[in-house]
């Protein structure tokens, strides 16, 4: 209370005072409470998306393109969500995928369980601060409960990568061909991670996406597989000289603000022939280097290659490929081992890299692909080409491939499974309820509702399968109280099972991160007491 507010008593009547002390309390908790049901608003959205069966989101946006997802991340991101705490929501979907890139639904979901227990809390007349520092509390018990649980994994151990990938493409929409799509991603981050520093760049794995084939169609390039298809007649090329060019095949354009003027046909003439002789001595100039393979880089100044330049290349047995993004320049170089060349005088033997075969593959949709296999001096770099029959799928199928291999990058980065199926989110409930019963007193029972919200996972899980969700949490419990801390949901058989037995793995990473995040985001709401608006200047 102010100063001001303190000074009140001896000039005001005693009710007047009682009535302004009494709301300025109910504002912060008219806030608080407005902000926890538009956050548990958002979290109740995408409840039905968590879990194997699961049901998808079909997203609209104002141009009509649909977007047909159960990822939470994606979901959350399309929304158009207006409630400031709401949003707090959004960007906590945002953070989780960045950190662990799976588990977004679930931090989700969890944070509006958390919500909702801070909410009962709070009626009874509890501090939110005391609601926030037990919280903390209850994190930090938490990672000491899922430290008893973890499984330890070796990078080399490809079937136990393989069925962590599967575990979290089970959910997806792509779900029947996890096994496939599993075997890919694990072959794919085993060529590019670095083992001895634990780090996985995801940048070092390309993926090409191309409607035309079905989702059997995806492979993995050992090589560079790029979204372009050759120009002209030279379509394939056996030992090959690739040269990545960042300048122009065409001839000079003048300035915006100058123009030319010509008055006859005999300027005319010469003009045309002084472009045709510049793009005549740039194609001798590309010859001379010895490359027969050409990459041109994008420009938006002018044409990157005109079709005069096409023409001589073509005649002279050069393949030619442009609109190289410049954003794929630095990944194209490691994976090649050559260098761009930025004008005509600067070819060298070193700019240019030796590959064995490039040819460009018919995919059956619009445009074609270009594959280069059989590199020399190649980079530790891998490139996977995605096939599918239709936009939606191909735009789900990459979302799905990108989730996968973020659950590898988390076993690259901390090297510990623990089972999933709703087994950690149980045995955290079981745990950190007999540790509230120990504490005691107002911290004990605000780890009692923390610990009973963690059982909204498996609930969840339970619920969008079509079973009872009450008696499968009833039987989880019996289980974990047994000392079976690896029980979890089976949706495949309908009940409860060894999750461990069954392969259902996840990284360690996912469950420490969502919980983190979780609990952080449900702090930061319990601290809000005020919303204030800021008047724009004109």
């Amino acid at each position: 209370m102010t100063a001001g507010n303190a000074a009140a008593p001896a000039k005001a009547p005693v009710g007047k005072l009682g009535e302004g002390a009494f709301k300025d309390k109910e504002k912060p908790t008219h806030i608080r409470m407005s902000n926890i049901e538009a956050a548990k608003a958002v979290a109740d959205a995408v409840r039905t998306s968590l879990g194997p069966k699961g049901m998808d989101k079909m997203i609209k946006d104002d141009k009509g393109n649909v977007t047909i997802t159960n990822d939470g991340a994606t979901i959350l991101q399309r929304m158009k969500v207006l409630h400031p705490a709401a949003r707090m929501l959004v960007e906590l979907s945002k953070a989780q995928d960045i950190e662990a890139g799976d588990g977004t639904t679930t931090v989700v979901v969890v944070c509006g369980a958390l919500l909702e227990a801070a909410k009962k809390l709070l009626s009874h007349g509890i501090h939110p601060t005391k609601i926030s520092d037990a919280f903390q509390r209850a994190a930090s018990e938490a990672f000491n409960v899922i430290e008893t649980m973890k499984i330890e994994f070796d990078l080399s151990n490809k079937e136990a990568m393989m069925k962590a990938c599967a575990t979290s493409l089970s959910s997806k929409v792509i779900n029947t061909h996890s096994l496939h799509m599993s075997e890919l991603c694990s072959n794919a981050v085993l060529k590019v991670a670095d083992p001895e520093k634990n780090s996985l760049d995801l940048k070092d794995i390309k993926i090409v996406a191309k409607v035309g084939g079905t989702l059997d169609d995806t492979e993995l390039v050992d090589g560079l597989c790029l979204d372009s298809n050759a120009m002209g007649t030279t379509r394939r090329m056996e030992k090959a000289k690739v040269a990545l060019i960042q300048f122009q095949l065409s001839p000079p354009k003048t300035d915006m603000e100058n123009q030319v003027v010509i008055n006859d046909y005999s300027q005319m003439d010469r003009v045309l022939k002084e472009e045709r002789q510049y793009t005549l001595n740039l194609v001798k100039a590309i010859k001379k280097s010895g490359a027969n393979v050409l990459l041109v880089q994008k420009s938006i100044l002018r044409d990157a290659i005109s079709d005069l330049a096409i023409h001589y290349l073509n005649k002279l047995k050069i393949m030619v490929i442009k609109d190289i993004e410049r954003t794929d320049v630095p990944f194209i170089c490691k994976t090649l081992g050559c260098h761009p060349v930025a004008s005509a005088d600067h070819f060298t033997p070193e700019a240019l890299a030796n590959v064995d075969l490039v040819e460009e593959i018919s995919i059956g949709g619009e445009s074609n692909c270009t594959k280069f296999t059989g590199i020399q001096n190649a980079g530790k770099t891998v490139s996977l080409l995605i096939r599918a029959s239709n936009e939606n799928l191909l735009a789900e199928a990459d979302r799905s491939i990108h989730d996968a291999l973020c659950v590898l990058r988390c076993l690259v980065k901390k090297r510990a499974l623990v089972a999933g199926g709703g087994a950690v989110e149980s045995e955290l409930a079981l745990k950190l309820g007999q540790r509230a019963k120990e504490i005691g007193g107002v911290d004990g029972y605000c780890l009692q509702r923390y610990a009973e919200a963690m059982e909204v996972v498996p609930y969840t899980l339970a619920e969008n399968a079509a079973l009872n969700p009450i008696e499968v949490v009833t039987e989880l419990r019996k289980r974990h109280n047994a000392g079976e801390n690896s029980a979890g949901i089976n949706v495949r058989k309908a009940g409860v099972s060894d999750m461990q037995r069954e392969d259902v793995l996840q990284p360690m990473l996912v469950s420490t991160s969502m919980i983190t995040l979780a609990t952080e985001t449900v702090r930061s709401i319990l601290k809000i007491d005020d919303i204030v608006n800021v008047v724009g200047r004109g």
